[in-house]
């Protein structure tokens, strides 16, 4: 039996985005192309692999099964392919990472600004999105490494280090009614409502831990991961939130919560059993030469 790998990669492309279409646009494939390798695949392996419902694809039985092997095959070979590519010594070739908005905005530009300068030969993929998505992509083999929210209790497949302590304040705008307040109590700010990230975030976590042992409930009405909107909406008087301390601006004021102390740690994610490249390597040392400042 005879499997490309290029095929086994444009299914698991299909699989995700569940569509011939948009695999072909991530591999520069037409839709009528991308069909004709999955039916050539599917008659290989003797099944049936997506059920076609008019424009949807769902993966059957046999496809489910095939997904998480096929992810693993194209995992140990791109791991063959960068181990053998690491004898060169060269520091070289595309280097796919994750960060979020915030540390990628706060955190890391004189970092990559200095790698870029010091490896030119390197075409950095730097991929913007939520840490818990980066998590998922570092698992998948499709990031080499994140740059991120750190949770309490990461995957037991991967590896993570602590760069930085991100220092969080509950925050209010300046037309709020606890503005003119110096210090309350916790139970004091749940009276109120707030405005937090999402519910499946790092960060809503720790908040949620905060509050789970008291009576009283969060009450959060307005939701988004995007900490620039919510410092925003904080600003106009929507609600209170908990923002890191270098986001705070004129308008906005910190409240000092009896016995409360916030934050979040930042910092590295890899995947603990694949190779990395000499790329992702030097990028490492970089930020861990922070981590020991």
């Amino acid at each position: 039996m005879n499997i490309n790998t290029d095929t086994l990669k444009l299914f698991v492309a299909a699989a995700e985005n569940r569509s011939f279409t948009k695999a072909g646009d991530l591999f520069l494939l037409t839709q009528p192309a991308v069909s004709k390798r999955i039916a050539q695949l599917e008659e290989n392996l003797g099944t049936q692999l997506f059920d076609r419902i008019g424009r949807q694809i769902v993966l059957t039985e046999a496809g489910g099964t095939l997904l998480p092997r096929a992810r693993e095959m194209i995992n140990r070979l791109n791991d063959m392919t960068r181990a053998i590519g690491n004898l060169s010594g060269k520091v070289e070739g595309v280097l796919a990472i994750g960060t979020s908005h915030h540390v990628g905005l706060h955190r890391l530009p004189p970092y990559l600004k200095s790698y870029s300068r010091k490896f030119p030969l390197v075409k950095l993929n730097i991929k913007f999105m939520e840490s818990e998505e980066i998590y998922e992509q570092v698992i998948q083999g499709r990031l080499e490494l994140g740059i991120v929210t750190l949770p309490e209790n990461p995957n037991s497949l991967l590896q993570t280090k602590s760069l930085w302590e991100d220092k969080l304040s509950f925050m209010v705008g300046g037309d709020h009614p606890l503005n003119a307040c110096q210090t309350i109590s916790l139970d004091e700010l749940l009276d109120y409502p707030a405005i937090l990230p999402e519910s499946k975030t790092f960060t809503r976590k720790i908040v949620e831990n905060i509050v789970s042992e008291r009576s009283k409930k969060l009450r959060c009405e307005l939701s988004t991961n995007n900490l620039e909107t919510i410092r925003m909406l904080t600003k106009i008087g929507l609600g209170w939130s908990v923002l890191p301390n270098t986001m705070s601006e004129a308008g906005l004021s910190k409240l000092n919560i009896l016995n409360v102390k916030i934050s979040r740690q930042l910092g590295i994610v890899l995947h603990g059993q694949r190779t990395l490249s000499n790329a992702a390597k030097e990028i490492l040392s970089l930020l861990e030469a922070e981590a020991s400042n």
